[in-house]
């Protein structure tokens, strides 16, 4: 079964342009330099779907996700899986409530699938409306599932794929033969073994120079070497990468990500 990936946005947590900065790169007029804060859209048809026979996925809901989803059309979603709990990941949550609720979707929730740790700052920070004792009428209709090893969503299977952020455990995606892997640092020997076989590798790659929670554009060539996808996206890219001319230095079947990029793909069946 083929679908279709959508980023959403490949920026750093700041964005870019970023506030302040009057580099090359935020002055830029290519718009493949205007990076919002990274998120992904998964769409695949099949015939029990709604909406024109449609399935919708989103990877991470940042502070850019009302934006994100006016610019593709967003109606309608079957799930959302989280990567962390950091701002630019999170903090569009509340945006879910007008394709949640009831008139639209009858009783059903968005199940949203989080770690425990990602679920515990969602409950916090989104407590008018997680928390058992809400009381706010108009928020979002969802539930928090825990993401387990095999996660369906509608004969798609979603597996968390382990991978570090500095000191924090965060999750990577793998779904058929493409895997997201965003806010990496290293990823951990295990994990390599749920990255073989891929057609579409997507890892975060922030700048040139070394950063403590990232890696750098040299450290992603060398993983993307070692899982040797077919095709590697980089994205959660920072302003110190220019899209055309950082590309025109990456190696065959390496390029930077860039908003609005829609790749097609292959999904495996749960």
């Amino acid at each position: 079964m083929t679908g279709e990936l959508i980023f959403l946005g490949t920026g750093t947590s700041m964005g870019v342009p970023t506030l302040g900065c009057e580099c090359a790169v935020c002055t830029s007029v290519d718009p493949k330099d205007k990076r919002l804060r990274p998120s992904i859209l998964i769409r695949w048809k099949d015939d029990a779907a709604v909406r024109g026979n449609e399935r919708s996925v989103l990877i991470d809901t940042g502070p850019d996700f009302r934006a994100q989803a006016l610019a593709v059309g967003l109606r309608h979603l079957d799930a959302v899986f989280y990567t962390h709990s950091h701002a630019d990941h999170i903090l569009g949550f509340d945006d879910l409530r007008p394709i949640s609720f009831e008139w639209y979707r009858g009783a059903e929730a968005i199940p949203l699938y989080a770690t425990d740790e990602t679920r515990q700052t969602l409950e916090h920070v989104f407590a008018y409306t997680l928390s058992p004792r809400a009381t706010y009428t108009n928020r979002a209709r969802v539930r928090i599932e825990t993401v387990v090893e095999h996660n369906a969503v509608h004969g798609v299977d979603f597996l968390p794929v382990p991978v570090m952020h500095g000191d924090l455990p965060i999750t990577g995606y793998r779904f058929g033969k493409t895997a997201y892997l965003t806010d990496v640092s290293s990823i951990p020997e295990n994990s390599f073994k749920l990255l073989t076989n891929l057609d579409v590798l997507i890892l975060s790659a922030l700048r040139h120079k070394p950063h403590p929670n990232h890696l750098t554009l040299n450290q992603a060539l060398e993983w993307a070497e070692r899982i040797g996808a077919r095709q590697t996206w980089f994205t959660h890219i920072a302003h110190e990468l220019g899209h055309e001319a950082t590309n025109k230095t990456l190696p065959l079947g390496v390029k930077l990500a860039h908003d609005g990029l829609r790749v097609e793909i292959e999904l495996g069946c749960a």
